[in-house]
C-alpha cells in the first residue's frame, strides 16, 4: 500500500489550527498568514483557503468582522463582488479550470465553517476532479503547495487591480 502524506492538514484535523478569535480577522494581522493573502483591497481581501478543496481555492472576505451580507456596506458589497470577479479571472488565467464554484455559506446548517465572518468561496473545478480518494477516503490530493499557488496569483491580482482602478 502506498501512503499519501499531507502533514499540513494535521492542525485542521486535531483542531490545533484555531488560536482563538476569528480566523479571518487574525489573518489580517498575523504575519504568518501574509503568505496566504494574495490581494488586499480597500475593504476586503483575497486569501488562499488553508484547507482547500482544490488548488487555487480562494476566499474573498470583508476586512470588517460581519456575519451577513445584510450587515455589509455598499462599498464592502461592491468590492466583494469585484474581487470575486478578479478571482475568477485570475484562476482562469493561472489554472484554466473547466468550471468554478462560488458560494457563501451562512450559518452552521448551510455548511459554514466560520460562522460569524461572511466570506465568498471561489473554487476552481476540473472535469473528473472528484475521485475515489475524495468519496471513499475523504481525502483530497493536491499537487501544488500553497506558496506556489500564491506566487502564481499575486501578480495577476496586482495587474487586475491596476486596470480596475
Amino acid at each position: 500500500m502506498e501512503h499519501l502524506w499531507s502533514p499540513w492538514r494535521l492542525a485542521y484535523i486535531t483542531g490545533g489550527a484555531s488560536r482563538g478569535g476569528c480566523v479571518f480577522c487574525n489573518a489580517l494581522t498575523d504575519p504568518a498568514s501574509a503568505d496566504l493573502i494574495v490581494h488586499r483591497g480597500e475593504s476586503c481581501f483575497v486569501i488562499l483557503n488553508l484547507f482547500p478543496y482544490n488548488n487555487g481555492h480562494l476566499m474573498v472576505i470583508p476586512n470588517r468582522h460581519i456575519a451577513t451580507l445584510g450587515s455589509a456596506t455598499s462599498d464592502e458589497l461592491h468590492e466583494m463582488i469585484a474581487l470575486t470577479r478578479d478571482a475568477e479571472i485570475a484562476l482562469t488565467e493561472a489554472y484554466a479550470p473547466h468550471g468554478i464554484n462560488m458560494g457563501i455559506n451562512l450559518g452552521k446548517p448551510a455548511g459554514a465553517g466560520v460562522l460569524d465572518h461572511v466570506h465568498m468561496h471561489v473554487v476552481p473545478r476540473w472535469n473528473g476532479d472528484t475521485n475515489f480518494m475524495t468519496v471513499i477516503g475523504q481525502t483530497r490530493v493536491l499537487p501544488e503547495e500553497l506558496p506556489t499557488t500564491a506566487e502564481k496569483l499575486r501578480p495577476i491580482f496586482a495587474r487586475l487591480s491596476k486596470t480596475s482602478a
